[in-house]
C-alpha cells in the first residue's frame, strides 16, 4: 500500500514541536504509537539517572536526603505536575500509585458525608478504578457502589450522592467528559467527584482550577514519560485539604515525621496523603519525565493532537476500511488517542509490532494508537497506516504467530 506522504511532511515541516522530539531516545525504524501506555525514555533521565545513582547515593548516601532534597521530592514535583494541570503549586502531591491514591481520596472524601451511600462510577471504566472503589465501599459502613453507563451518569448524580469516581479520557474509546459541566452538577447535588487524569494529563488542557475541581489523580509513566511504574500524583484542592484525613496513615504523612511519636498527627495541607518513603530512584526518573515538557505550551501539544487524529483518521479511513473508528471525531470530547474496532484487533496489533509500528491491544476487540505531540511526526502516522493496510490487504495479521498470547497484551 502506497500513501503519498507530500502532506506528512509539510506538516512536519510547519510543526513548532518538531525539534523536541530530540529530547527522546526512540530506537530506529520504530513508529512509537504507544506512549499512551508507557511514555519513550527522555534522553535527559539517563544522565539524571547516572548522577542519582553514582552522585546523589553512591556519594552523598543518607546525607541526600537533605543535601540534595530528597525530602522534598514530592512536593517538588507535584508542583511541576500543576503547571499542566491547571492546579496550584501546592495542591498536587507525587506519591505511590494510581490505585493506591484512589483509594486514599474515595475513603477520606466518603467520610465527610458519611450519611450519603452512594459511590459512583460508569461502567467500562478502568477495571482498577472499579476494583479500588469496590473495596473501598466494602470497608466503609453502608456505603455501596453503583455502577451506571456513561450516557446514565449525570442523572445517576442525586442527594444520596457522596462520590463518583470518573476517567476523564477512556482508557479505550477516547472518549472526554466535560469536567466542568459533571463538575457542577455533583456540587450542586452536595457531592463529589474524583477525577482519574491517567490519559489526560500531558495530553489535553486541563484546568482543574477553573473546572472547580476538588479531587483527582493521575499517571507518570504515560504521557509525562517518568518510566515503567512511575510513581503517580493526587491533587486536592486548597479549601479541602485540612478537611481530609488519608485512610493510610504513613509516617510521611506525620506533621513531624522524624519525630517518631506514637501518636498520629497529620502533616498540614497536601502533604498529610504522603506514606512511606519516597521511591527516589523513580521519583527523580518521573522528575525528567516532566522536564520533557519544559518550554513546550500544552496549547501547541493539543492543536498538534487533533491535526495529527484528523491524519489519522482520515487516513485510515480510505486505506484500511474493515477498521471501525469508536473514537470521537469532535476533538472537544476526545483525548489524544484514536481506537479501531476489528474482530482480530490482537493479532493485528501483533503485525503490526512485527513490522516496527507499536500501538495496542485492549479486549476483547480495540486497536489503539496513542497521539504523542512532543515526539510523533505526521510522517509517523502516514507510514504507520500504510503499513497497516499493507498487513490487512495481504492477510498476514492471520499467522498463527500472531495469535499467540504473552502475559502482556
Amino acid at each position: 500500500m502506497t500513501i503519498d506522504l507530500t502532506h506528512a511532511r509539510a506538516l512536519d515541516a510547519a510543526d513548532p514541536l518538531a525539534p523536541f522530539r530530540n529530547r527522546f531516545q526512540l530506537p530506529d525504524g520504530i513508529i512509537y504509537l504507544d506512549g499512551n501506555s508507557l511514555g519513550p525514555l527522555p534522553r535527559a533521565t539517563i544522565e539524571r539517572q547516572r548522577d542519582m545513582t553514582t552522585r546523589q547515593w553512591g556519594d552523598g548516601l543518607i546525607r541526600s536526603w537533605n543535601d540534595a532534597d530528597w525530602i522534598d521530592a514530592p512536593a517538588r514535583i507535584g508542583a511541576k505536575i500543576a503547571r499542566l494541570i491547571g492546579a496550584k503549586p501546592h495542591e498536587v502531591l507525587v506519591a505511590d500509585s494510581v490505585s493506591v491514591n484512589i483509594f486514599k481520596l474515595l475513603v477520606a472524601a466518603c467520610r465527610l458525608s458519611p450519611e450519603r451511600t452512594q459511590m459512583l462510577s460508569e461502567a467500562g471504566n478502568f477495571h482498577t478504578d472499579l476494583h479500588i472503589a469496590s473495596g473501598a465501599a466494602e470497608l466503609l459502613a453502608d456505603m455501596r457502589l453503583d455502577v451506571v453507563e456513561r450516557g446514565a451518569l449525570a442523572g445517576a448524580i442525586g442527594a444520596d450522592t457522596n462520590v463518583a469516581l470518573l476517567t476523564h479520557v477512556h482508557y479505550k474509546t477516547a472518549e472526554r467528559f466535560d469536567m466542568a459541566a459533571l463538575t457542577a452538577k455533583a456540587q450542586a447535588a452536595g457531592a463529589r467527584i474524583v477525577w482519574d487524569l491517567s490519559h489526560s494529563v500531558g495530553a489535553v488542557p486541563l484546568d482543574l482550577n477553573g473546572c472547580g475541581a476538588e479531587l483527582a489523580v493521575g499517571c507518570g509513566y504515560k504521557y509525562l514519560n517518568g518510566g515503567p511504574g512511575a510513581p503517580a500524583f493526587l491533587y486536592v484542592a486548597e479549601a479541602l485539604q485540612d478537611r481530609l484525613l488519608s485512610p493510610l496513615r504513613g509516617w510521611f504523612g506525620h506533621a513531624r515525621p522524624f519525630a517518631f511519636e506514637d501518636r498520629y498527627e497529620p502533616a498540614p495541607g497536601i502533604a498529610r496523603f504522603q506514606a512511606g518513603t519516597p521511591p527516589m530512584l523513580s521519583m527523580d526518573a518521573l522528575e525528567g519525565g516532566i522536564a520533557s515538557f519544559d518550554g513546550v505550551d500544552m496549547a501547541d501539544v493539543w492543536e498538534k493532537s487533533i491535526k495529527l487524529f484528523a491524519l489519522f483518521e482520515t487516513l485510515a479511513a480510505q486505506h484500511c476500511e474493515e477498521l471501525s473508528c469508536i473514537s470521537p471525531s469532535d476533538p472537544g470530547a476526545r483525548g489524544s488517542h484514536i481506537s479501531f474496532r476489528f474482530d482480530h484487533a490482537y493479532e493485528l496489533c501483533q503485525a503490526l509490532i512485527a513490522a516496527g509500528v507499536i500501538g495496542d491491544f485492549r479486549a476483547p476487540d480495540i486497536i489503539r494508537f496513542g497521539l504523542t505531540p512532543l515526539y510523533l511526526g505526521y510522517e509517523d502516522v502516514a507510514r504507520a497506516v500504510a503499513i497497516m493496510a499493507e498487513i490487512l490487504d495481504s492477510g498476514r495479521y492471520k499467522q498463527p504467530r500472531f495469535a499467540e498470547r504473552g502475559r502482556v497484551t
